[in-house]
This record gives C-alpha cells, sequence and structure tokens, in this order.
C-alpha cells in the first residue's frame, strides 16, 4: 500500500467516525455480526439511511457485508481501527515533543532574560 493510499484509506476511517449514528452501529457490531434490520431498530431514522451509514463503514473498511438473498449480515473488522490508533498515537508522539520543547525553550534563560527586559521599560 503506498503512502497516499493509506493516507486515503485513513481519511475514510475518519469520516466515518465523524457520524454518532455510525460510531453506535461499530459499537453494535463489536459484539457480533448482526443484520442490517438489527442495526436499524435503536434508530429513529430509515432502513435506506442507516444502509447508506453501513456503506460509509464498508468503504472504510470497517465492516464486512454478507448477502443471502434479502438477508445482510454486517460484522466488524477492527484492521482500519488499528491503523487509526497508530497514527493518532503517532501524531500525539509529535505534538507531545513540540510542546515539551516549546515549554523549555519558554522557561530558558532566553525567555527569562526578555521578560526582564520588558519590565525595565515601565
Amino acid at each position: 500500500m503506498t503512502k497516499r493510499d493509506a493516507d486515503e484509506r485513513l481519511d475514510l476511517v475518519f469520516f466515518a467516525l465523524s457520524d454518532p449514528v455510525r460510531r453506535a452501529i461499530l459499537a453494535s457490531l463489536d459484539e457480533k455480526p448482526r443484520l442490517v434490520s438489527e442495526l436499524a431498530a435503536p434508530f429513529e431514522i430509515s432502513l435506506q439511511a442507516v444502509s447508506r451509514h453501513i456503506q460509509v463503514l464498508v468503504r472504510a473498511g470497517l465492516v464486512r457485508q454478507e448477502r443471502e438473498g434479502r438477508i445482510s449480515r454486517c460484522s466488524l473488522d477492527a484492521g482500519p481501527l488499528l491503523e487509526a490508533a497508530v497514527w493518532i498515537n503517532q501524531t500525539t508522539k509529535y505534538w507531545q515533543a513540540q510542546f515539551e520543547n516549546l515549554a523549555e525553550l519558554l522557561g530558558s534563560p532566553i525567555g527569562e532574560n526578555a521578560t526582564k527586559g520588558d519590565e525595565n521599560h515601565d
């Protein structure tokens, strides 16, 4: 998988996770595979709307859908969630290091001298 493909897949995962209905569907699938009608039951939206949410999850690779005639069963594929978690962890480490560097710089004698210099101009 190229970096561009990985970035596009990550975009699809975060887009899929951006909606509370889709997150609730994923939480429901965490327990066991379910029929689309079972996934739709808790929501006050149409079966067609739930199906569109499921298709977003399928495109993101988070859900696998198997059809047997008119019956459609969905199951969770957590692999893309792991990829997103790895990205979040790497990004968190980067920004944490940046904030530590900034704190060190602000606490340095150079930062203190600049503050003292401002006090002398009052």
